[in-house]
């Protein structure tokens, strides 16, 4: 994507938004050349504090095709869009300023391994569970062997490898002279302004003053 040095985020912070933030778009390309998109949550598994690279687990339906191209060709996109919201011009202290969007996002390369074994995809499916709804392992279990092997048998499960990953902070943090007037604009907003206001917080608490200017 496009990513201007200002806007560019670092791994902690693109990992922290793919934890807050898991519903993803992996996207392959399919046989006519096109991008074959499936909507999916996914699970950061590993290289979050580690420095080893990071993976991504999930699974699709077996009858979705992307499964297919995934193991013609492994390697495809991610993406996570964090919070996002409109910007008015009014944040600024004189006139000839234009509207603009803020957002937060997580692109990665990526390159899938599928996940055949099912005692792999059980325990893949656990983490998937323990992110969103812990007391339902409990359940999963107590459902019986049968039922929890046609259930696998429906999925295709995978790792997948991040080879290079951008993360974009667009938080107008360019425009030091608007940010008590952006971030107040947010905080009084709806669910993603107030978000947006969060992040600013924590990108800003670690910025140092240079030559009276906010970096």
């Amino acid at each position: 994507m496009y990513l201007p040095a200002q806007f560019e985020g670092d791994r902690d912070q693109a990992a922290a938004l793919i934890q807050q933030y898991p519903f993803a778009s992996l996207i392959s390309v399919d046989v006519e050349g096109l991008p074959y998109v499936t909507h999916l949550p996914l699970h950061l598994e590993t290289g979050v504090q580690t420095g080893e690279p990071m993976t991504l687990l999930g699974h699709v339906a077996r009858a979705n095709p992307h499964s297919r191209l995934l193991r013609a060709s492994p390697k495809a996109v991610v993406t996570f869009l964090g919070p996002h919201a409109y910007l008015s011009p009014r944040v600024y202290p004189d006139l000839a300023r234009v509207p603009t969007w803020n957002y937060v996002a997580v692109h990665c390369t990526v390159r899938a391994t599928l996940v055949e074994e099912p005692h792999a995809k059980d325990a893949l499916l656990k983490k998937l569970i323990a992110d969103h709804e812990p007391a339902y392992a409990e359940q999963w279990r107590g459902l019986g062997e049968d039922f929890a092997q046609k259930m696998l048998a429906g999925i295709v499960a995978f790792e997948l490898e991040v080879t290079g990953m951008q993360c974009k902070l667009k938080l107008n943090q360019h425009r030091p002279e608007a940010r008590m007037a952006t971030q107040a604009m947010y905080a009084a907003g709806g669910e993603n302004e107030r978000a947006l206001a969060c992040w600013m917080d924590g990108m800003y608490a670690n910025t140092q003053p240079a030559g009276g200017r906010e970096s």
